[in-house]
């Protein structure tokens, strides 16, 4: 330790879509290996039924006192209304999930580490979020924002 900065006192949580959960489920087992499965879930962009760091992952994570949670499609889709990609969906209703079990507490800084981007799986929430579709010019998103006003 160069003693630069203070200590911090991180912890790592690991949250994955549940039809897709081979670290969230070592980790819940008590286990340093994860197990292979076979994916079954929307966010396709991070649906590894075999991820090759899953070993690093559950060792970090429990060397910094943290956990690991899956979320539902459902959760997903929810997650995915802020930000519009699977991967950032799945990260957002982790998030919303430690936070209102408690683990995360009001006041606490929680950094969301988000992977994915892009809109990759768009047909997955087109019938429950209506986006907004402008050029990418002041003139359209004046008209666009005015219509929302």
């Amino acid at each position: 330790m160069l003693g630069l900065i203070q200590v911090v006192n991180t912890h790592m949580y690991v949250t994955q879509a549940a039809g897709s959960f081979p670290i969230v489920n070592a980790f819940q087992t008590g286990i340093l290996q994860a197990h292979p499965v076979k994916p079954d879930t929307i966010a396709r962009s991070i649906a590894v039924g075999d991820r090759a760091d899953g070993y690093y992952a559950l060792r970090v994570t429990r060397q910094l006192a943290g956990g690991a949670c899956a979320v539902s499609d459902e959760e997903v889709v929810e997650g995915m209304k802020l930000l519009a990609e699977t991967a950032g969906g799945v990260v957002i209703a982790g998030l919303r999930k430690l936070v209102s079990s408690g683990i995360i507490k009001k006041g606490e800084l929680a950094v969301a580490f988000i992977t994915g981007a892009g809109f990759k799986t768009q047909e997955v929430i087109a019938e429950r979020v209506h986006p907004l579709v402008m050029q990418p010019d002041l003139e359209s998103l004046e008209e666009v924002f005015g219509k929302c006003a």
